[in-house]
């Protein structure tokens, strides 16, 4: 089963994704709340597959919500739904850890399939956003906007471990390793880890301590 977290600050929106995701066999919400401190605050006690997040909300926006998500639980998987499709806003957003971006004209199976995807790993994206997304990897981006964790893992993958070898290496979950590599490959403007590879040994990605070389 899919856990859904929706986190909007219209009550009919968020209760009408409810009764949507209701009717799907695979996929329930967990929790929904009206602001990004209260998405932050389930995401710290409950485990959460995909969280559904609007931009504009009262306090915490959905921007620095999706960031602090993905501080606390790099696992979970952040999907904006919006009703703006401002490119400053998608590339925001998508470069504040969240993996898929979709309006809120988006028909129910659409949406249902946009959480499916996320939770697979994927990334759904609009035809706005992903125009966005596209534009912005062709600018290639520098080692320095990785983080430490996402450059250890990086160097592993050039050194040819799998998921698993790499989840044992440094003590996360495999799922975790997925997380940190989907955000690699958003960062450097890649689609798998072949290409990842590469680009690692063309940056100077130490394979032994993942450090810059």
């Amino acid at each position: 089963m899919i856990r859904v977290l929706v986190a909007d600050d219209h009550t009919v929106v968020r209760t009408g994704l409810a009764g949507l995701v209701a009717t799907a066999d695979d996929i329930e919400v967990v929790a929904s709340v009206p602001d990004g401190e209260g998405a932050v605050a389930v995401i710290r006690d409950r485990e959460v597959d995909v969280v559904l997040m609007d931009l504009s909300m009262p306090g915490m926006g959905g921007i620095e919500a999706t960031r602090q998500i993905k501080a606390v639980r790099p696992e979970t998987q952040v999907v904006v739904l919006t009703s703006f499709s401002d490119r400053e806003q998608v590339l925001d957003v998508i470069d504040a850890g969240a993996v898929g971006y979709l309006l809120k004209d988006v028909d129910p199976a659409g949406l249902l399939a946009g959480i499916r995807a996320a939770a697979a790993g994927e990334a759904p994206l609009a035809p706005k956003a992903a125009s966005a997304v596209i534009a912005r990897r062709t600018a290639p981006q520098p080692v320095e906007e990785l983080t430490e964790r996402e450059r250890e893992v990086l160097a592993l993958v050039a050194s040819g471990l799998a998921n698993k070898q790499i989840a044992r290496r440094l003590g996360l979950s495999e799922k975790t390793v997925k997380a940190h590599l989907t955000s690699v490959y958003r960062r450097i403007g890649v689609f798998d880890r072949t290409q990842a590879a590469l680009w690692a040994q063309s940056h100077g990605v130490s394979r032994s301590t993942g450090s810059t070389s």
